[in-house]
């Protein structure tokens, strides 16, 4: 049953998933995002019991694209109770002249719905920041809109739901609920700088093949207000708990390689190719993301394997 309930919402996941061309990026862009979910769910703090997990991710987007989008996270949690997490996590996204930080706090409460399974609820809150250098820009017509920089930090909270085992997880976030608006009149022109509230909806289980194989598909849609869904569809394969090699394709937009492995029993490096699909192929080389995570022990407990 549990199997089943994953795939119908896949599917239906799917199904209901057709996004259009031409639409403009706003968050940042994750391929590995299986491995970085608190990120985007608060409520994955401290899913790994006796653990500290640290996680840092560097992405580097449509190489050749002057002024493309560039991305740096760290994340740290941890459980501090059998029911209680906390971490933090802390993003930089530039695009163009644009540049936001993010700082949050992360705490999660999980319910023990069963032997395996869990439920898990969580918020985050912290502060958003952008320093946009738009005086930097070159027009052809004077427009005062591009008169004066942007400089300024708003306050900003999310929450997740994350129901997960140690073989799958269903998990819904939005991680950024209020929209934060960065300016709406300069030089008395009407204009609107702002970033909408992002939904996502994530999924995966972990099909044993073999004793030394297993199988590892997942799913994570985004929805925006205005805007179509979007979604990544990965499948990825898994030899020894150790070494990792996979692909994803992001609809209507680009393909991708992944591979990673255990470098030790702490410490896991994986790493991702994205291909874009559109006409933006013509002046790119692709996009690389790198991340780096590394576990430690708090307990002396042994702890069972983690797909996630």
């Amino acid at each position: 049953m549990k199997k089943l309930f994953l795939i119908l919402l896949v599917c239906i996941g799917l199904i209901f998933i057709k996004p259009e061309k031409g639409i403009a990026q706003q968050d940042a862009q994750y391929t590995q995002y299986m491995y970085n979910m608190n990120i985007l769910n608060p409520a994955y703090v401290g899913s790994k019991p006796g653990t500290l997990s640290i996680s840092l991710l560097g992405r580097t987007q449509w190489v050749g694209v002057p002024g493309a989008p560039q991305t740096a996270t760290l994340s740290v949690h941890s459980p501090i109770t059998e029911r209680m997490g906390l971490g933090m996590s802390v993003y930089a996204d530039k695009i163009g002249p644009i540049n936001e930080q993010f700082v949050f706090a992360d705490y999660s409460y999980t319910i023990p719905v069963g032997y395996y399974d869990n439920l898990a609820f969580g918020i985050k809150a912290g502060v958003s920041m952008i320093d946009a250098q738009l005086t930097d820009l070159l027009t052809n017509n004077p427009d005062g809109n591009f008169e004066e920089n942007i400089a300024n930090a708003k306050p900003n909270f999310g929450f997740g739901v994350f129901y997960y085992s140690d073989i799958y997880y269903v998990g819904l976030s939005v991680p950024n609920l209020l929209k934060t608006t960065y300016l709406e009149n300069n030089g008395g022109l009407i204009t609107d700088i702002s970033k909408k509230s992002h939904m996502f909806l994530t999924a995966g289980y972990v099909f044993d093949l073999t004793y030394s194989w297993q199988f590892k598909p997942s799913i994570m849609a985004k929805a925006t207000m205005g805007t179509p869904l979007s979604a990544d569809i990965s499948a990825n394969f898994l030899y020894d708990q150790a070494y990792e090699v996979g692909a994803s394709y992001r609809w209507d937009d680009s393909v991708s390689l992944l591979i990673g492995a255990r470098v030790s029993d702490n410490l896991r490096i994986g790493y991702s190719y994205d291909f874009t699909l559109t006409e933006l192929n013509k002046f790119n080389s692709g996009s690389h993301e790198l991340i780096i995570l590394f576990d430690l022990l708090t307990t002396y407990d042994i702890i069972s394997p983690r797909f996630f």
